[in-house]
């Protein structure tokens, strides 16, 4: 490190044309630039300046190798601009992951952000598996529900509400529930389970619980693939209302029992890094937080 230090303090030299201007731009005492200079002349045995009362000027080998010395300093300024705009600009290839479900909310989410930074790009891996963060270099996960307890750092952007939909269809075929209990005699769609089906608990308007357990008909690890088969007349799905607003604002699906609540689950965006993030990471995550506040049925 001495002499890269030392490298740096000759090229100003030769850059300048005196070690007291030297030692003014690098803010050293002109016998400070002296020492380090006559120290890589010591070092490399190779006279680098001829002296004189009056002026100061470089040898031919002197003046070759402060073109490296500057080309040195020079790729040193580039590094730390660098650094700079990792931390105040977006740039470079945000990494990131997000369940199936959430997956749609991150194109409308992120949509400004990558307009408006052209050196940002993207790559997302929709994967409703918990994947690693480190193994597959992820930069920023969308996770929900309870986390586990980890080194990551998470922050809550929001809660989306749970209900439960059917298709018309469905509900011509099968008649609508009228209370809890009617949901056990309905087919149900659901993600996997063990052996004790699904259990759930709704709480009606007077803030009566009630706690139900059915066996899902169908099963699959894709919430995606829940709601095209719920859409399709196949069941009762439970699902989150950002994800299913449209279809029932548009009566393609119907809010069973709209009356009971069932808990919010909370949405996290996990990072591996606590601190010093890069503004990639820093700017997606308030870009997410801005959309899904303006998402029905979100808790910010």
């Amino acid at each position: 490190m001495d002499d890269f230090k030392r490298m740096a303090v000759f090229a100003a030299v030769v850059e300048q044309g005196s070690m007291s201007a030297a030692g003014r731009l690098l803010g050293l005492s002109t016998s400070a630039v002296s020492q380090q200079v006559r120290a890589l002349e010591q070092q490399s045995g190779v006279t680098l300046l001829h002296r004189s009362t009056r002026k100061l000027s470089a040898t031919d080998a002197g003046a070759r190798f402060a073109e490296h010395c500057q080309a040195m300093v020079a790729a040193a300024s580039s590094a730390r601009q660098q650094l700079s705009l990792a931390h105040d600009a977006p740039s470079g290839e945000l990494r990131m992951s997000a369940p199936v479900g959430f997956a749609r909310h991150v194109a409308p989410g992120l949509a400004p952000l990558l307009a408006g930074h052209p050196a940002l790009t993207l790559h997302l891996v929709v994967d409703d598996a918990m994947i690693d963060l480190i193994d597959a270099r992820i930069d920023l996960a969308i996770r929900a529900g309870r986390l586990a307890d980890s080194t990551w750092a998470a922050r809550r952007l929001c809660e989306f509400d749970w209900v439960i939909c059917a298709s018309p269809e469905y509900l011509r075929r099968h008649g609508v529930p009228k209370r809890p209990a009617d949901l056990l005699g309905h087919q149900w769609l659901a993600g996997p389970r063990g052996t004790g089906g699904l259990q759930f608990t709704l709480t009606g308007p007077g803030g009566e619980p009630e706690t139900l357990r059915v066996e899902p008909r169908i099963t699959s690890n894709n919430q995606l693939t829940l709601q095209q088969m719920c859409l399709a007349g196949l069941g009762l799905a439970m699902v989150t209302l950002p994800d299913v607003f449209d279809d029932v604002r548009a009566g393609r699906m119907v809010q069973v029992l709209p009356e009971w609540q069932q808990p919010r689950i909370p949405v996290w965006a996990v990072t591996p890094q606590r601190e010093n993030q890069p503004a990639k990471v820093r700017h997606a995550i308030a870009a997410l937080a801005d959309h899904v506040g303006t998402l029905a049925g979100v808790t910010r």
